[in-house]
C-alpha cells in the first residue's frame, strides 16, 4: 500500500467562480443576511435579489427561505419550477427546467475532489434537471448527473449517474424502481 501525506494546497484545476472577489463577497453578506436566515418570507423578493446577481429565472418560480445557493450566477430556473429549503452547492452551472421541484434539505453537488491525487484536487461538473423532475426531501444529486425529463429522486436518495425520463428512483446509489405515470 502506498501512503501519501494530503496537502492543504489542492489543485484547484483553472476553477473559475465566474465573478469577481467583491461580488461574491456581496453575495455572501446578502444571503446570509436576507435569504438564508429567513428574515425574507417573500418569494418574489427573492427571485429579484438572486436575478441581481445573475441568476436567470423564468415566471412563476417559488422560492422558500433558507435556501443555500453558492454562486447564483451559475444557476437557472425554469417556468413554473419549485425550490425549497434545499442546498445547491454550484460550483459549476445548474440548471433547473421548467415545473421542476428540489424538496427541502436536497443537495445539488456539483464539485468533489479526486481521492486518487495527493492534492486532492477539484473536480467541478454541471447538473441538469429537466423538465418535470422531482428531487425529494434530504435526496443528493451528484456532480454531472442529468434527471431526464419527468424522473423522480425520491426521499433521501442519492443520483450518482443520469436518471432516465418517466422514472422513479430510489436508494443509494439510486436505482430505477418504477415507471411515472402522471394522471390527468
Amino acid at each position: 500500500m502506498l501512503k501519501t501525506q494530503l496537502r492543504k494546497d489542492f489543485d484547484r484545476k483553472g476553477f473559475d467562480p465566474g465573478a469577481s472577489s467583491l461580488k461574491i463577497l456581496l453575495w455572501y453578506f446578502t444571503s446570509v443576511v436576507f435569504i438564508r436566515s429567513g428574515i425574507i418570507p417573500f418569494s418574489s423578493v427573492i427571485v429579484l435579489i438572486l436575478k441581481l446577481f445573475g441568476a436567470k429565472i423564468g415566471k412563476d418560480v417559488r422560492i422558500k427561505p433558507g435556501i443555500y445557493i453558492h454562486y447564483p450566477w451559475k444557476l437557472s430556473l425554469g417556468d413554473h419550477s419549485w425550490l425549497a429549503e434545499c442546498r445547491i452547492e454550484n460550483l459549476a452551472p445548474v440548471a433547473i427546467g421548467a415545473n421542476a421541484c428540489v424538496s427541502q434539505k436536497a443537495m445539488l453537488l456539483t464539485g468533489n475532489h479526486d481521492y486518487t491525487s495527493a492534492n486532492f484536487d477539484l473536480i467541478t461538473k454541471p447538473i441538469i434537471l429537466e423538465e418535470g423532475t422531482w428531487v425529494g426531501a434530504n435526496a443528493t444529486v451528484c456532480p454531472g448527473v442529468t434527471l431526464k425529463s419527468h424522473a423522480v429522486l425520491t426521499v433521501g436518495s442519492i443520483a450518482m449517474k443520469d436518471l432516465e425520463p418517466y422514472s422513479i428512483n430510489k436508494g443509494n446509489p439510486a436505482v430505477k424502481v418504477k415507471d411515472r405515470i402522471i394522471k390527468g
